[in-house]
């Protein structure tokens, strides 16, 4: 009995010998596959954090960078929405009524050393006096900070600063000596109607507040509002079109003359104007561009003083405006001339300079 149970047991250890490989091989086989699902539930990293990353990128809202280069007109308002300082000079010529429906300064001073009988007799008349100008050179400086609150609006302010010098006067109602001073504060917003990588829209509402002495011709005396649709489309990566349509409304007004008549001195004013640029040299830094704009301007109603005609309504004006603007970096700088294509004028003629600088 002994004998047969240990041939028995060697039996069984001959069996158990030859089945360890593939039993051995299943071992292994079933330990390498839990490590690896054990790895990947300790270290779950490398699969969870391209999603992560994907679901935080797509919920932190970033401003999107400038992608177009930046306007290149001088006299057209730009539509660009961004945070800007703007620095502004003109020197114009031959102006030779203006207080015409109230747009340059307040309504002439002269009416109130009329004779109390005369129809144009006004004692309230605040522009200056007592001289009635035929000519008259003037300077401006305006000074404009936007700021951006978002991509589609903005905030902006400007301060004038008016210089006036009268060349000539209607013989027999005196003169008045040059005049300087604060003009009127104007104050804004613009807002981005459409913007896509080569096209722009912005709806710019401008307030003109009478902060300039009429009294020295540097204000209106009464309030603005001014309303404008800004558009810009570059044609090509060298060519872009930029054009403004806009009305200023005045805000009350002087007595109109006669002094008896209905309505006010100051006048609605439509204006409109249309400036191609291309772009002749452009560098890693430096960009040049020369631009000829058209500006025109309809007086809808209002006076003005002209011994010949009072009334300033139906007046056209369109002014023909050649210049070029260099950009480097941030910043730019604009140059360029103004002559009057029409008999009524605003000014025969006007220098602009201008620097502009973003951040």
């Amino acid at each position: 009995m002994t004998r047969s149970v240990l041939i028995s047991l060697c039996a069984a250890l001959a069996l158990a010998a030859s089945a360890t490989p593939a039993r051995s091989q299943q071992l292994v086989t079933a330990t390498d596959a839990d490590e690896v699902r054990l790895l990947r539930i300790a270290d779950p990293q490398p699969v969870l954090q391209p999603s992560l990353e994907q679901a935080r990128s797509s919920a932190v809202p970033t401003r999107s960078p400038r992608r177009r280069r930046g306007s290149m007109v001088g006299y057209v308002e730009d539509s660009t929405i961004d945070s800007r300082v703007r620095v502004r000079f003109d020197s114009a010529f031959e102006n030779p009524l203006p207080d015409r429906a109230e747009f340059f300064y307040a309504k002439c001073g002269c009416y109130t050393g009329l004779d109390h009988s005369s129809p144009l007799f006004d004692p309230d008349a605040p522009g200056p006096s007592p001289g009635i100008v035929t000519e008259l050179k003037f300077q401006q400086l305006n000074v404009e900070g936007e700021i951006a609150v978002s991509d589609r609006f903005s905030l902006f302010a400007q301060i004038p600063l008016r210089w006036l010098q009268p060349q000539s006067f209607v013989p027999g109602f005196g003169s008045f000596s040059n005049q300087s001073g604060l003009s009127d504060l104007r104050l804004g917003t613009k807002i981005g109607l459409h913007d896509s990588a080569d096209a722009s829209v912005t709806a710019k509402v401008e307030v003109s507040l009478p902060t300039g002495d009429p009294e020295k011709g540097l204000g209106t005396n009464h309030t603005s509002i001014d309303p404008a649709v800004l558009y810009r489309q570059d044609l090509s990566p060298v060519i872009a079109i930029e054009s403004q349509f806009g009305v200023w409304f005045p805000i009350g007004g002087s007595a109109p003359a006669p002094t008896s008549g209905d309505g006010h001195f100051a006048g609605p004013v439509l204006y409109y104007g249309i400036g191609p640029s291309f772009t002749v040299y452009q560098s890693d830094t430096v960009r040049f561009a020369p631009v000829v704009e058209l500006v025109g301007w309809h007086v809808q109603s209002g006076n003005q003083t002209d011994l010949t005609d009072f009334d300033a309504g139906g007046t056209n004006i369109v002014n023909i405006k050649f210049g070029a603007r260099v950009s480097f970096g941030d910043g730019s700088v604009y140059a360029g001339y103004g002559h009057a294509m029409t008999d009524s004028v605003w000014y025969r003629n006007i220098f602009r300079m201008e620097y502009r600088h973003s951040f």
